[in-house]
């Protein structure tokens, strides 16, 4: 049995409007350093929010932090109607895009990783990285970071309906070995 749990969901969103960073930057829970990527960007934290809206001055923004597609989305329009209550934008209707999700899983044995190598194609070289390193092209692309451990890292999903799939894969390469 695969244990397996989603730590980290990338959304974007865009406000298409430009964002004065530097006025946004004098606000309680933005934190916006000039010196931070030439000023470009601004981060907004709540204690509302799990994760962090980066809010960008095109109006592009990201979230990052969350456990969920549905809490990526809800971040991103918490920090649309922050922007629009505080009067720097104006009401704007977000399509929110899930670009990323990082799932670690534990596969509850070892993996023999240099038989892996071996057997498909994962790239293992443990003088460089104690991981081996799978890319996964059907069903969905991924990329997954497995350990003689036996646990991984996948990334690369854009749904959490593709989590089952690919952890399915993965265990179907271990078991084959």
């Amino acid at each position: 049995m695969v244990e397996a749990g989603v730590v980290n969901v990338v959304a974007t969103a865009d406000l298409s409007q430009k964002v004065d960073l530097d006025e946004l930057g004098k606000l309680k829970g933005i934190l916006h350093d000039s010196e931070v990527y030439g000023g470009r960007v601004a981060y907004f934290r709540s204690p509302r929010i799990k994760g962090t809206v980066s809010i960008f001055a095109s109006g592009k923004m990201i979230s990052v932090g969350t456990g969920s597609e549905e809490e990526a989305t809800r971040e991103l329009e918490y920090a649309k109607e922050f922007l629009v209550e505080k009067g720097f934008v104006k009401h704007a209707i977000l399509k929110p895009e899930i670009r990323n999700i990082v799932v670690v899983a534990n596969f509850g044995e070892s993996i023999d990783l240099e038989e892996l190598a071996r057997e498909h194609k994962v790239i293992y070289e443990p003088e460089q990285f104690p991981g081996g390193i799978m890319k996964i092209r059907e069903p969905y692309k991924a990329t997954v970071l497995l350990f003689a451990s036996g646990k991984a890292v996948v990334t690369g999903l854009k749904s959490s309906s593709q989590i089952n799939l690919t952890l399915q894969k993965i265990t179907n390469s271990i078991k084959n070995n």
